[in-house]
């Protein structure tokens, strides 16, 4: 705690050494340029993910009391079973915008189904809603399905992460105001470039520790909700069982389409390439064995009638 806290004390000496008499601005300034290297490295710590932030984030977290507000990112994902999956996509999105959220993202596409490959649509749909309503949602939504094939609900405690941040973006804010009035004192080009140089990369990670601490806010504000639409190809008002005589007597009906298809193209290669094939060499046969025949009985008859 003592080695991290150690820069900001040798800043806030060198601010008033570079901000005393005339005499001792140049030496103080230049006298700041290797201890300041040191004040960026307190944002060099590994990513949030992590959980490990500086020293300050951590003396912070530590205090937290058990009753202090936790920061749960909640997310869901549903695979639903439904009649139309495009037009139960453009419901989920209404529900989406009357609940106060809105649709991430969407898409409808192609896809066969069963043994004869029939043609269907199918459909997925992402969409973030206010986390209070994500239950309200998520109830709605699968009232819009034929059946519900899969839901996952998951939570992510994020507390932890988010006050390292705070944290850490309050010291590098510290730093860069330490910064800033050893720049505004300091005379020396090289030493005013060189302070710049330092402040120039901790708004820069403030601004990163700005957004990070931005995307666990929204996340946590807003609940993340991806559904995956499935044809119900053989949904029929009459199930008993689990069996559907109207979805079997539909497939019935399909293998019937096909083997007429097959008979008719049968029959199609047939007049195509039997009829030619009939009169270059069945018809010429044909004549010639009644020919045949005819002589052979003509010369049958006349030993008779002799």
């Amino acid at each position: 705690m003592l080695k991290r806290s150690l820069p900001f004390i040798l800043i806030a000496s060198l601010t008033l050494a570079a901000c005393g008499a005339a005499a001792t601005q140049t030496p103080a300034a230049f006298e700041y340029a290797p201890a300041a290297t040191a004040a960026p490295a307190l944002a060099e710590a590994p990513a949030p993910a992590s959980g490990v932030g500086g020293g300050f984030a951590q003396d912070q977290a530590a205090t937290t009391g058990a009753g202090a507000e936790r920061i749960v990112i909640k997310n869901a994902s549903l695979s639903l079973l439904v009649k139309d999956p495009a037009a139960s996509s453009d419901e989920i999105a209404k529900l989406a915008e009357s609940l106060g959220g809105f649709v991430i993202s969407t898409n409808v596409y192609g896809t066969t189904y069963g043994p004869n490959n029939t043609p269907v649509k199918q459909a997925s749909i992402s969409i973030r809603v206010p986390a209070e309503r994500l239950t309200e949602a998520l109830t709605r939504i699968k009232a819009l399905a034929v059946d519900v094939t899969s839901e996952n609900v998951s939570g992510q405690d994020v507390t932890s992460e988010y006050t390292d941040l705070q944290s850490r973006l309050k010291n590098l804010e510290a730093a860069e105001k330490q910064l800033q009035t050893i720049m505004d004192c300091a005379t020396k080009t090289e030493d005013v470039l060189n302070v710049y140089n330092q402040l120039v990369s901790v708004r820069e990670q403030i601004e990163v520790i700005k957004g990070q601490i931005k995307y666990y806010e929204e996340s946590a504000a807003f609940s993340q909700v991806s559904i995956e639409l499935v044809p119900d190809v053989v949904a029929q008002p009459l199930d008993i069982g689990g069996w559907r005589p109207e979805g079997v007597a539909k497939e019935a009906f399909e293998a019937l389409i096909k083997s007429l298809q097959t008979l008719v193209n049968i029959l199609i290669y047939l007049g195509i390439c039997g009829v030619p094939f009939a009169i270059v060499f069945v018809l010429p046969t044909v004549l010639a064995v009644r020919y045949g025949w005819k002589r052979w009985r003509k010369t049958k008859e006349k030993p008779a009638a002799g």
